[in-house]
Parts: structure tokens; sequence; C-alpha cells
């Protein structure tokens, strides 16, 4: 209990004779996401600050830092997590892929369908298996304390052309982080991985330094991606965009049972705005992207076969080279297995 308490709480609660609940009322969690207010990061951050504060009749306060204010990327950040200097932190796969390499299942193509079953897979056991690998992996530093969303569904775009089979992409250059998963899925179309950081896209859009990328369409509108020329997006939805929320681990044990059961309540309703709020954005981004004409295509089911199809090596060098990847790649199978039983039996009952 004592960790979360400053000196002047404190010394104030011991000239007082209160009992450590009155001194547990200081309790700071300190919060960032290197995004902004547009973000569904920033979204989530705001009920869970907002549900955390009041489901702890204020013993509890969350301060939020949007943007670079408290670190500068994910290794900078995970590192202030592991280290104390920050408390809660969101992360992509891709920002996590150097410290915890096996988050990159993540972004395994075309496992999962749709957002019900991402939805039903990331609220389970799935996420706690992910959770004890890295907590091993870090000393027990490093806690995930939820998977939410950030963009929607990755989706591939371009510069040059409409896509409607693997075959479309030979040939582009594709934009991808610089993780090796990503690159492998873009190899596996037959097109080129070509890593380039987030803020140097638009002008490498604008100099053909690459012809497309894989980004959810809020991405797409929000950096203003049309102005440079990305006039063709593919529904394909080949990755759904998992933001991973970290809390330093001795932070959150050190709070009493109480505590740590609204702060897991707190998260639980961060995932839930966060799974929500891509949905009602990229409606008006959808009608901006077409109106300013933008070509969106929805592939067939069997195009959508074909690009998975194209992708099954990615799901095998993952587990060869992914160090964890065979543990976490079977803990997803299973779990997308079960949430598609679990909605199958939810359709029969419903539909009838």
């Amino acid at each position: 209990m004592l960790k979360g308490l400053t000196k002047v709480a404190l010394t104030a609660a011991l000239l007082a004779g209160s009992a450590l609940s009155a001194a547990a009322q200081d309790i700071t969690i300190r919060a960032t996401a290197n995004s902004n207010e547009n973000d569904e990061d920033y979204d989530g951050l705001v009920v869970f600050k907002n549900h955390v504060e009041n489901a702890s009749n204020g013993r509890i306060a969350v301060e939020l830092f949007i943007g670079t204010q408290l670190c500068s990327g994910g290794a900078e950040c995970l590192q202030g997590v592991a280290d104390g200097s920050i408390d809660v932190f969101v992360t992509t796969s891709g920002g996590a892929a150097g410290i915890f390499p096996y988050v990159q299942v993540l972004d395994l193509p075309y496992l999962m369908s749709d957002d019900r079953v991402a939805e039903h897979v990331l609220s389970g056991d799935f996420t706690r298996k992910m959770r004890a690998m890295a907590l091993e992996d870090s000393g027990d530093t490093i806690r995930i304390m939820t998977i939410g969303n950030t963009g929607g569904w990755r989706n591939f775009a371009n510069t040059q052309r409409r896509v409607t089979q693997p075959s479309d992409l030979e040939g582009l250059k594709i934009r991808t982080v610089v993780a090796d998963l990503p690159q492998e899925v873009v190899k596996a179309m037959g097109a080129a991985p070509t890593p380039i950081s987030w803020p140097e896209l638009f002008t490498s859009f604008q100099t053909g330094v690459v012809d497309g990328s894989k980004n959810g369409i809020t991405d797409i509108m929000g950096m203003k991606f049309p102005d440079a020329g990305l006039q063709y997006v593919t529904l394909d939805g080949h990755a759904y965009m998992g933001a991973i929320w970290v809390m330093n681990n001795e932070k959150f044990l050190g709070m009493d049972e109480d505590m740590r059961r609204v702060v897991v309540d707190g998260f639980a309703a961060l995932q839930q705005a966060t799974f929500a709020s891509p949905k009602r954005k990229s409606i008006q981004a959808y009608q901006d992207f077409v109106a300013g004409g933008g070509d969106l295509y929805v592939p067939t089911p069997d195009e959508k076969a074909a690009f998975r199809d194209a992708a099954q090596p990615v799901f095998q060098w993952f587990q060869d080279n992914v160090d964890g990847g065979p543990e976490i790649f079977e803990a997803l199978m299973q779990a997308v297995e079960e949430a598609e039983a679990d909605l199958a039996s939810g359709y029969e009952a419903d539909l009838n």
C-alpha cells in the first residue's frame, strides 16, 4: 500500500492519526499514449480515467499524457513501464515486437474473420496467456492488462490500381513497419515490403518511394493520404489492429484487492470503448474517401479465400522464426475456434 503514497500524504495521515485507508486516497496512475486526442487510444483512456476515479471514490487519480511527453516510442515507453516511471502505456504489436516478439501473432493475416470473433478472442484466455508470457520475459515488470483496438482492420491500400486478388499486388512497394512479420506478409503477396516511418509516409506516397500501405481507413483519412495519391483501398481485412495495454506490475500488485478490481474493470471499460470507437469513426471516413474520388473495393468470399491461401507460408514462418511463436499461435487458433463455435451457437439460438 505505501508504494502509492507521496511523502506529503503519508505525513499528513500520520499526523492526523488516520488509518491507512485515508492515506490510500493518494494513488496516482500515470498513463500515456503516443497518439492524439482524435485517436481510439485517447477515447479509451478517457473512459478508463472516468471509471477508475469514480469507482474508487477518488482513491485513485489517473493522469493522462497524450503524445510524447513521457516517452517517444514503443521501446522507450515499455522501458518506462518496466522501471516504474510510467504506469500505463498502449503499444501496437509492431512497437512491442522487439521485446516480446510473439505479440506479432496479432498481425497474422486472415485468422480472425470479423469484429465479433476478434473481440471474443481478445476478451478471454488468449490475452491472459500473452500476459503470462510477457510477465515471465520482463522479469515480472510489464503486465498486459487488456488488448483493444486502434483503427479497425488493416486493409491493402495503394496509389496505382484496384486490387482484387494477390497477383494485383505484385511489383508494388508496400510500406511496412520494421518488424519482420508484416514484411513477410507483403512478400507472400508478391509485393515488395518497404519499411518507412509513419511521419514520412505522406511524402513517400507523393514521391513514389512507396506505392501502398497496410492501414485502417481512419488512419488513411486522418493522415490525408488521398491528398498524396492514395486512391485504392481493398477491404480484405487481413489483420485486426490490436492495441496492447500494459501496466507496471509492481504498481498494480501494490494496490489492495478492491482497487485492483477497480483497475481491471477500468481496463474492461477501456477495451469496450476502443472496440466501439473505430466502428463509428470509420463510417464517415469511408464516406469521405469515396466522396473524394477514392476506389473502395470489397472482395468476394472467393477472392478473400485467395488472399488467405497466399498468406499460408506466413503461418509456418511465424512458428519457425519467432520466439514463443508455436505456443502463442496455438493459443490464438484455439481461441478463434472457441469464438467461432460460441458465435455459431448464438446464431442458431437467435435466428430461429
